[in-house]
């Protein structure tokens, strides 16, 4: 047990470039993974959401040495040859499905799941050793952000049982504005970014479940809304929108190839 309860993670994971791009989000999130573990607050895995895996139903990994899938195509080949080698962990992924059955959500085991870019991409910046288990939650097709809070919200308890829960998706995700190079931010992508802070921080759960009616240019952001959907799962995890504040202590605001925002923060 960890005397306090861990933070919770979400995660821009951009494009697989990432993995070896890294600009500065990558070494932030180095930095903080290496203070979390210096804590000594008893880290025993992560749970991670990915919008690379999507199932009809809720789905946990529960495979004990996941592969490292690079599930793209057309990238350097370098980026092919990078291996995340972490451990799984079923026990920890039974936990994760009882949680879900308590919550009263049908969910179900893969035991032959790999670790999709989603997860291992970013999860190579937070703990380039590859030392802490990872167990993979799969985002429900059929999901919207009021469901994924609720996964979020019943996997909380295990901040408290020294599991970091992780959203990896991306602030801005238009994949059809993506020419690579450097660029000049889009002024779109910035508006939305902080529509999306501003309305984490003053606890606006309405406008967030709505923000694709609300929140400036979100249909450009996202065409489709997989890579948003993880965001409610950490800030389910959170407790955000409850009582009590939550706080967005961010890692990374940076804007790559002018569209991929790859904002990142802690929540507590």
């Amino acid at each position: 047990m960890t005397a306090s309860p861990l933070p919770v993670l979400f995660i821009s994971h951009g494009a697989p470039l990432f993995a070896i791009e890294a600009g500065s989000t990558g070494p932030a999130l180095t930095r903080w993974g290496e203070g979390l573990q210096q804590l000594g607050k008893g880290l025993r895995g992560v749970v991670i959401m990915s919008p690379h895996w999507m199932a009809r139903a809720p789905a946990v990994m529960s495979n004990p040495a996941p592969a490292t899938w690079h599930d793209f195509g057309g990238f350097p080949a370098e980026l092919y040859e990078l291996q995340y080698p972490a451990a799984g962990s079923p026990a920890l992924a039974a936990e994760v499905l009882g949680l879900l059955k308590d919550a009263g959500m049908a969910a179900g085991s893969d035991p032959e799941r790999p670790l999709d870019h989603g997860a291992w991409v970013p999860l190579m910046h937070l703990f380039p050793q590859a030392n802490v288990p990872v167990v993979q939650l799969a985002l429900p097709v059929d999901a919207g952000p009021a469901q994924v809070l609720a996964m979020g919200r019943a996997l909380a308890s295990l901040r408290s049982r020294g599991v970091l829960l992780v959203g990896s998706g991306s602030m801005t995700h238009n994949l059809r504005e993506f020419f690579g190079g450097a660029r000049e931010p889009a002024p779109y992508v910035l508006e939305f970014s902080r529509w999306v802070e501003a309305a984490i921080a003053r606890g606006d759960k309405t406008a967030m479940l709505d923000y694709r009616r609300q929140a400036p240019h979100a249909q450009r952001a996202h065409p489709s809304e997989d890579h948003f959907l993880p965001l409610f799962f950490a800030l389910g995890a959170a407790g955000w929108g409850d009582e009590e504040a939550v706080q967005a202590d961010y890692l990374s605001r940076e804007v790559m190839y002018g569209i991929l925002a790859m904002d990142s923060f802690a929540l507590a």
